[in-house]
């Protein structure tokens, strides 16, 4: 191991089901260390949503930093980046009132359709917060709270995302930034501030959330009894959301867009304009800098395909060529479409058909979707020859990036840093300790660096034949 020609930074990415950290080079990005551990995900009562103790995600940060060796207590700095949307409940005394009700969680559909018409209905929503809110963003999951577990919220003195609560245990202080704030429902882009009517609305008091913090301040430093392996004093960026991290870690540009295929997936790009999409395809949040991030996102991506994989008993590289099968992999409901109690469907089904050429299919019906949103991120004429960044773990799938590749008829690239949101954390620490723009830190380390393909022709027959089965099949799909 090369000795690190400046000071070391950590980055951390507390995803859904693992929590990765990165201890990196400030000067050049090198990442010296390693580490990841598992989270649980389980259903919650009566078997339904997803939810997370959030004590096993300040364990998984533990056992990660561990597994990096003695590199961490040389780190200067550190931000956490965590997953979008979770809504976590604390006590008075700062202790989870219940399982964290996750972004993946759709049970909070009905709250979400009376939230949207009581306030005004989705251009009035898109206008003001700059997102129709879909169900699992947190002020939807904070509503069926409300409906399903008064208990609950009554013990509630404090509301947090994933990444809050693990900053605030660092550091103590109850702190946010303004780009996982965007993604709540009750921030609103228009004046970049919570919204004090709909927190009356849904029945929270403005004490109960942390503040905002902006672009560049810190969130505090690192405390003496954190119980990790970190130096205490050691400076704790403000963090933000997955998705925001990954635009730093990438150093994107405004404009270039990325795919990313992980347990979700989703599409998105730094826009200069601030997005309020009625439709609510497209989520209009805030970056983690001072610009936005226009994204959509599929509830089924990696993990749908590798269940369907699974059922069919072969690799999640055994596609095969050919067949007339369409397979939506919608076995979580979905978002793009927004389909919330939709299941899987399967047509066009024959006697010659494949097993390979139904997890063919599988794949075809995921990146259809994703090809969709980013239609709707990007706008209309938009330029295509800019390649489409891939990331996320499908993105070292070769069935994945194919399929991208053909669907979509476009360039694409596979940065080889595997861990962008990881990265964006560390380069927001580095920005901070360095005093510079966390986005021109990740260019100068090379984030978007990558292997490049070129474009194919594109499968225009494939497209079609889904986007009919979609057309046909919508009645049935509402219904699930």
């Amino acid at each position: 191991m090369p000795v690190p020609e400046g000071p070391l930074v950590i980055g951390v990415d507390s995803s859904t089901q693992s929590t990765t950290v990165l201890v990196v080079d400030a000067a050049n990005g090198a990442v010296v260390a390693r580490g990841s551990a598992p989270h649980t995900v389980r259903p919650g009562a009566g078997g339904q949503g997803k939810e997370s103790d959030p004590r096993e995600w300040w364990q998984a940060l533990l056992h990660a930093l561990d597994r990096c060796g003695p590199w961490v207590r040389r780190a200067a700095a550190v931000s956490i980046a965590g997953q979008q949307h979770g809504l976590v409940t604390l006590d008075f005394a700062g202790h989870p009132v219940r399982p964290a009700v996750l972004w993946n969680d759709v049970r909070s559909a009905p709250q979400r359709d009376r939230l949207v018409e009581e306030l005004g209905g989705p251009r009035a929503w898109a206008e003001r917060v700059g997102s129709v809110p879909a169900p699992a963003f947190t002020v939807t999951s904070w509503e069926w709270l409300r409906e399903h577990e008064p208990e609950a919220v009554r013990a509630t003195a404090a509301v947090r995302l994933p990444h809050d609560y693990l900053t605030e245990r660092l550091t103590g202080q109850a702190v946010t930034d303004r780009g996982d704030a965007s993604g709540t429902g009750w921030w609103a882009s228009a004046t970049e501030a919570y919204d004090e009517e709909i927190l009356r609305h849904v029945g929270l008091a403005p004490e109960a959330l942390p503040r905002v913090l902006r672009h560049g301040e810190a969130a505090g430093t690192v405390r003496g009894d954190h119980g990790l392996p970190l130096s205490a004093g050691a400076l704790v960026a403000i963090g933000t959301g997955d998705n925001m991290a990954a635009a730093l870690g990438l150093g994107l540009a405004p404009g270039q867009p990325v795919l990313s295929l992980g347990t979700s997936g989703t599409v998105f790009a730094v826009s200069q304009v601030r997005p309020a999409d009625a439709t609510g395809v497209v989520a209009g949040f805030a970056d983690a800098r001072d610009a936005w991030l226009p994204l959509a996102w599929t509830l089924n991506c990696t993990l749908a395909v590798d269940r369907i994989a699974a059922l069919l008993g072969l690799d999640r590289e055994a596609v095969e060529p050919g067949g007339s099968a369409v397979l939506l992999p919608y076995l979580d409901g979905e978002r793009t479409p927004q389909l919330p109690f939709a299941a899987g469907l399967l047509q066009g089904l024959r006697h010659s058909t494949t097993g390979g050429q139904l997890l063919q299919a599988a794949y075809e019906g995921a990146v259809f979707s994703l090809l969709t949103a980013l239609a709707r991120v990007c706008g209309p004429g938009a330029p295509v020859d800019a390649p489409l960044l891939l990331i996320g773990g499908g993105a070292r799938g070769t069935a994945w990036r194919e399929t991208v590749r053909r669907l979509s008829g476009r360039p694409v690239r596979v940065p080889y840093q595997h861990d962008p949101v990881a990265l964006g954390a560390a380069a927001q620490a580095a920005g901070l300790l360095l005093g510079e723009d966390p986005a021109a830190v990740a260019r100068r380390w090379g984030g978007a660096s990558g292997t490049d393909f070129a474009p194919v022709a594109r499968d225009e027959e494939v497209s079609a034949r889904i986007a009919a089965v979609l057309t046909a099949a919508d009645p049935l799909l509402r219904h699930g």
